[in-house]
């Protein structure tokens, strides 16, 4: 397991949830899995198919993250955000960096009808497994649809 952190920038310290969410220790629900960043389903979704994008590399701000760590899990989040607009049809697809409560960089790709859908406030904190797993489901197909290797689950 220490191999497998280091090879995505542990440094000894103890692992972040996501760390240790990536090296399969607590479950997630994946859709999308590549060399250098995944994406699995919040467990307390804003909006259906509500994901994160994380890079494997623990970095607490994204000020942090190299040229090209931003602009890969930039681009990841853009598919993934296509993705939930073809297999939710919200509005708008939005993207927020917060960061605030885990110490390891993530951007959400939230479906959306108004900026208030970005409140974390209004997440969804008893949603089920099954609802989580068939959301997933729903952006496996589409990320398939697009030809999309890197689908995980």
């Amino acid at each position: 397991m220490l191999r497998a952190r280091a090879a995505h920038g542990y440094d000894g310290r103890m692992a972040t949830l996501f760390s240790r969410i990536i090296d399969g220790e607590i479950p997630g629900t994946f859709v999308w899995r590549d060399e250098s960043c995944v994406a699995f389903l919040s467990i307390a979704p804003l909006a259906p198919g509500h994901t994160l994008v994380v890079p494997k590399r623990e970095v607490d701000h994204w000020l942090d993250l190299t040229s090209d760590e931003l602009s890969h899990v930039s681009g990841v989040s853009q598919t993934i955000g296509r993705a939930i607009q073809t297999a939710f049809d919200p509005i708008k697809v939005g993207m927020m960096i917060a960061g605030l409560e885990v110490p390891h960089v993530h951007i959400h790709v939230v479906g959306i009808t108004t900026d208030g859908d970005l409140n974390f406030e209004r997440a969804d904190a008893s949603a089920t497994r099954e609802s989580i797993e068939e959301a997933a489901n729903r952006i496996r197909e589409q990320l398939v649809a697009m030809g999309r290797s890197e689908v995980a689950g």
